[in-house]
């Protein structure tokens, strides 16, 4: 409904337009695709959707994942970039995340419940600031190097969860539970 009214618009204005484009062509490639279901995402069309919302977007994901399709998928993605993978019962998760973000090492924190860890808080709020010409964020009391190609993936197991405002303003929560159609997609696929 949303593109077929940029469309109409488009076509007011004299602005030449690609027939039948969607917002999964203009947001991502085939070849990308084809490598994001290589790496384990389904090919139904939400989970792409989901996909490029994992991608382009501007604060980190958190994706409500029970069958745990966007896990695999972003522990395939991201292998080549040697990701860390922590949980927030992990006893150093914070360290292992710190020294992921000083190195420019994906993390992916499984299992979050429905309350993040306030120290999580300037991570996902991505409170960089610049001083000495390096590129800094602080963590607790200690400003540590923050190197721009860390990637922060956030996955809950939770089908049905309800984070409060303060959680949803911080993450993009992305809902990868597979549907009905996404189940025959990958049935007959």
């Amino acid at each position: 409904k949303l593109t077929s009214g940029w469309t109409s618009r488009l076509s007011e204005l004299q602005i030449p337009v690609t027939q039948n484009m969607t917002l999964v062509t203009v947001l991502a490639d085939a070849f990308e695709i084809r490598q994001w279901n290589a790496d384990g995402l389904p090919k139904d069309q939400v989970s792409i959707e989901n996909a490029i919302l994992v991608i382009r977007g501007r604060r980190w994901p958190l994706m409500i994942d029970p069958q745990e399709q966007a896990n695999r998928w972003i522990r395939n993605k991201e292998l080549v970039h040697k990701l860390k993978v922590v949980k927030m019962t992990d006893a150093n998760f914070l360290r292992t995340l710190e020294a992921c973000i000083r190195t420019g090492i994906p993390v992916l924190m499984e299992d979050v419940g429905e309350v993040l860890d306030p120290a999580l808080e300037p991570i996902l709020l991505k409170q960089t600031f610049i001083q000495g010409g390096r590129l800094l964020i602080r963590l607790g009391d200690s400003d540590i190097d923050y190197d721009k190609n860390f990637k922060f993936y956030l996955t809950t197991k939770l089908s049905n969860p309800h984070y409060l405002p303060e959680v949803c303003i911080k993450v993009t929560i992305i809902n990868f539970t597979v549907t009905k159609k996404g189940l025959e997609d990958q049935l007959l696929g």
